[in-house]
């Protein structure tokens, strides 16, 4: 097996990850990481989380001097599908629906995939909005609301700042535009259904790694 060093955070849980893809797992990934990587004889790097704000993200410049050595750079989910939509003309591969979001144009800002995260546990403390998309999509599709609402929780998800997002929040945001049987409706279907599409991505890379793996190998 190569050397396969992914970038982890929210996205996915690690047990899980670990149980799909046996890997050296580091946490999202600062500028500077990916050249640490490449240096620690990474053949294959997994970018899926990556920090926003709080330090300096990962760098266009980073990964292409990966690639020039001829590592294989896998992007996903968060960080790693925002890079992958910018790069993937340079050799970058990018995985999932969040990338392919972002390469058509339907995502632009950052601020979709960004979320705040207990750094103890790593888990999510806030709900991205590209995921909120996704469940404002399926809640919809199943008759849970109806596309006025869809439309009008969208907006109030987009008028919150992104370490405040949640569905209780948004909802209240909403305020009396959303009628009460209709909160207390979706409310109670997000807690058991909300689509969790950076988690879907997550995965999806996870498995193009070990299968890119294995064709290395033959």
């Amino acid at each position: 097996m190569h050397r396969i060093i992914v970038f982890l955070g929210p996205s996915l849980e690690l047990d899980t990850a670990k149980t799909i893809l046996p890997a050296d797992y580091r946490p999202p990934a600062k500028r500077g990481d990916l050249l640490r990587a490449v240096g620690d004889g990474a053949a294959i790097i997994g970018l899926i989380d990556g920090v926003f704000h709080q330090e300096s993200a990962v760098a266009h410049r980073e990964i292409l001097a990966a690639i020039k050595k001829g590592v294989r750079v896998v992007g996903s989910s968060s960080m790693g599908a925002l890079r992958a939509a910018e790069m993937d003309t340079l050799g970058m591969i990018g995985i999932g629906d969040v990338y392919r979001m972002y390469k058509s144009g339907e995502l632009v800002s950052d601020d979709e995939v960004a979320l705040v995260f207990d750094p103890e546990t790593g888990c999510s403390l806030s709900e991205p909005l590209v995921n909120i998309r996704f469940t404002l999509r399926e809640a919809e599709r199943l008759g849970i609301i109806a596309p006025r609402d869809h439309k009008t929780l969208l907006a109030a998800a987009q008028s919150v700042f992104y370490p405040q997002r949640t569905y209780g929040r948004i909802v209240s945001s909403a305020g009396m535009a959303i009628d009460q049987e209709t909160r207390e409706r979706f409310l109670a279907w997000v807690k058991l259904h909300a689509v969790d599409q950076k988690r879907n991505d997550a995965v999806a890379a996870l498995e193009h790694i070990r299968e890119l793996d294995h064709n290395l190998e033959q």
